[in-house]
């Protein structure tokens, strides 16, 4: 254009432009009506009008955040700007790689044939192609595209214009939405012109500059909403973690992890696993959906510190009939979930695999996003420490009573017992024994062969006790190789069967028992355990083994 006609134009556009501003200072006066809209009939093209839908629709990149609002609206602004009859927009499903219609403004015939109409990605690429390209637009005139082949189409029931340039009902329009990374939106379908004209260089210049509008509304849209329920999701996932460590037990924290998994993330199922500190090997402690068991996986398929598998991946790792689980909600194409896997493993503060966390089934059928992925792996983590604290509380607490190497009961503990034993006993005038052990020879197995071996020997004989208590006994380590044995209501004949059987059990370094009864021998627990002690040293001294008090 010429400077004269580029002059004119600036000047069409400020008019325009100072309008709008007038009437929108107008609009906010405090107590002044608001002008009723007047229906008229509609405008020959003008360069105001085309200048009306570009910014309507900038407008509407910040205004609207509710898609289908949004597409309504865009919709509405090329109809009533642009000066089309029927607008419509085909949306791209990343979950099943495809276009559905999922808005239509015109007649109720057209929005009887096209909306929820689905097209396959194969098919947009014979209409978006370089044959029908022109002007960043795709003009598909009429008897050039068999629409017979077609998943779907609607032709107006109108009459086409007699000269060269007019508009007929089997053309086609079609303008692409792009991403800013350049992959398909969705694609805007004009038709039926007012002016019952094929739309001119010009035109399509707009209708060009309005769809990459869209595409920016739209994309705003989506990345608002994603980033609306990424944190949604971290607000949640943050709400679990703060209970986590309040939770007593790595079974009650893995619920917890579980629930906060499906109800922040989205997946119908997951599981949580631990590994068992005997087998090794993975067992399920809680799960929404199913329990499963797992095996190790390759760092090729980490992403964000979890591992996503294609199902084929996971397949040549586990047999075919050991599978333990086909995923369901499954979609098509490359950004969709189809059976896939999504394991995140839980690491202890030295960087060891504890357990995992097994999810499946994601509720909008899509590969997780890595910002899904990222906010799994830093739950993953939180409930990692809270397990591990939970186990370090524990062991705290255990500790307290029990003793490190043989885990038996120590003796503070065993004093409490035997206090508490003695005043049962004489209040309700029941009988019960002591018995006071250690092995023989312990010093020389240390000094021969060196305090691992003597350790070892310790566990065993503690073990080999606390298999041979009975129900309501207990046993104590009370200091270096000397153990007791509370035996509840028990005579001599009881605490003879229950020494038989620790002495059958043991192997190498011979025990030696010593047993007094209370309130028979004494009714103080301090005079109790020094009879009792008196008792095994003479059984040491005779080398009897065994000796009750006299």
């Amino acid at each position: 254009p010429s400077l004269v006609s580029r002059g004119r134009r600036a000047v069409q556009e400020w008019t325009f432009v100072r309008g709008m501003c007038d009437r929108a200072r107008f609009r906010k006066r405090p107590g002044l009506p608001i002008p009723k809209p007047i229906t008229v009939a509609p405008p020959s093209p003008s360069p105001v009008s085309p200048l009306q839908g570009l910014l309507e629709v900038t407008r509407l990149v910040r205004a609207e955040e509710n898609l289908p609002d949004l597409l309504g609206a865009i919709a509405r602004t090329i109809a009533d700007s642009l000066g089309y009859e029927t607008v419509v927009v085909n949306l791209y499903r990343p979950a099943w790689d495809d276009f559905t219609v999922t808005t239509v403004l015109g007649s109720d015939a057209a929005q009887a044939a096209l909306m929820g109409q689905v097209r396959s990605v194969a098919e947009w690429d014979t209409l978006i192609c370089d044959r029908y390209a022109r002007r960043g637009a795709y003009v598909v005139p009429m008897g050039s595209y068999d629409w017979e082949t077609a998943s779907y189409s609607y032709v107006p029931a109108a009459e086409p214009g007699d000269d060269a340039d007019a508009w007929r009902p089997e053309d086609a329009l079609f303008l692409p939405m792009r991403h800013s990374d350049g992959h398909l939106l969705g694609v805007l379908s004009v038709d039926e012109p007012v002016s019952r004209k094929r739309a001119t260089d010009e035109e399509l210049d707009v209708l060009v500059a309005v769809a990459d509008h869209g595409a920016l509304a739209i994309q705003a849209a989506q990345e608002a909403a994603d980033a609306v329920r990424h944190r949604i999701s971290l607000e949640q996932l943050l709400e679990v973690s703060s209970r986590l460590t309040a939770e007593p037990a790595a079974d009650e924290i893995l619920r917890a992890v579980c629930r906060g998994v499906r109800d922040a993330l989205g997946f119908q199922n997951v599981a949580a696993q631990l590994i068992h500190p005997a087998s090794g090997r993975l067992e399920a402690r809680a799960a929404v959906g199913w329990d499963l068991d797992g095996e190790a996986l390759s760092s090729a398929f980490e992403v964000s510190g979890c591992f996503l598998l294609p199902n084929d991946e996971a397949e040549k790792r586990l047999s075919h009939d050991s599978l333990p689980y086909v995923s369901h909600r499954n979609g098509r194409g490359p950004h969709a979930w189809d059976r896939h896997w999504l394991l995140v493993p839980l690491h202890n503060s030295a960087g060891a695999v504890i357990g995992l966390i097994w999810a499946d089934e994601p509720e909008d059928r899509l590969l997780p996003s890595e910002e899904k992925l990222q906010a799994l792996r830093i739950f993953a983590n939180q409930a990692a420490a809270a397990i591990v604290s939970a186990a370090h509380q524990r062991e705290l607490r255990f500790l307290a009573d029990h003793d490190p190497l043989t885990r038996l009961l120590n003796r503070r503990a065993f004093v409490e017992r035997l206090d508490a034993e003695v005043a049962l006993a004489i209040r309700y005038r029941r009988t019960f024994g002591l018995v006071i052990c250690d092995l023989d020879g312990f010093k020389l197995l240390n000094d021969q062969f060196g305090h691992a071996a003597g350790d070892e020997a310790l566990q065993v004989f503690a073990r080999i006790l606390h298999a041979a208590v009975r129900k309501g006994d207990e046993a104590f380590r009370i200091g270096g190789d000397e153990f007791a044995l509370v035996l509840a209501e028990a005579g001599e004949a009881e605490a003879r069967e229950v020494i038989k059987r620790i002495a059958d059990d043991v192997a190498g370094p011979r025990a030696s028992f010593g047993i007094a009864s209370c309130p028979d021998h004494a009714r103080d627990p301090q005079a109790l355990f020094r009879l009792a002690d008196q008792a095994l040293y003479e059984a040491k001294r005779t080398g009897s083994g065994l000796e009750f008090v006299a």
